[in-house]
């Protein structure tokens, strides 16, 4: 559990830190920079999460290799879940908070132009502050679904709550059980997680 919780919080952080400069440069007015932005959210948005988290598996540890020197034996799964996984992640929290900078008035970002600010002024200043009201609910949402996600990590054998409990079982005969046990906690979690997003997106919304 440990584990699972580390790639959701590390993920959740990199991702809505990541997918705010995303979400600024997709609305930047220079073109190539919005043209990035938007070519990165399109790539990662259409491929599944665990190709992505195998291409960072085999990838990333070679380049590790190649660049620090690290020996070949060097466990690099937990680097390469991280950063699979915020990188993803920023895709869509990248969406999230543009629909939620788009959401503020524009006589708003007029005004901060007005006042002699710059683009990135008017987004620190007046913009986010406005539309991170409006946000918190989706941005904790997707946090609940990333940590659904964090079950993929199979994928390079590394030891999340999900996967242990499917070893324990295999090893000891009750993989059912386990299986259960790992389903019900899942559940517990994420729906007292959803329960405390909707009071607190109903207590936005007074």
């Amino acid at each position: 559990m440990k584990v699972s919780l580390l790639i959701t919080i590390a993920a959740v952080c990199a991702g809505i830190a990541w997918g705010t400069g995303l979400a600024m440069l997709r609305l930047s007015p220079v073109p190539v920079l919005s043209y990035f932005a938007r070519g990165y959210v399109t790539v990662f948005r259409s491929v599944p999460l665990v190709m992505v988290l195998l291409w960072f598996f085999l990838v990333i540890p070679q380049l590790l290799q190649g660049a620090l020197g690290l020996s070949p034996l060097a466990d690099t799964r937990l680097a390469t879940a991280l950063v699979g996984f915020s990188l993803f992640e920023a895709a869509y929290y990248g969406e999230i908070i543009r629909a939620g900078i788009q959401g503020v008035p524009a006589t708003q970002v007029s005004a901060g132009y007005a006042l002699g600010l710059t683009y990135l002024q008017v987004m620190r200043l007046v913009v986010l502050p406005q539309a991170l009201r409006n946000m918190v609910p989706l941005l904790l949402t997707q946090a609940i679904v990333l940590f659904q996600d964090t079950s993929l990590v199979y994928v390079s054998s590394l030891g999340d709550f999900f996967g242990v409990a499917s070893k324990i079982g295999d090893r000891d005969g009750r993989l059912v059980e386990l299986l259960l046990f790992a389903g019900a906690t899942y559940f517990v979690l994420c729906y007292a997680a959803s329960l405390a997003v909707g009071r607190l997106q109903r207590r936005y919304s007074t």
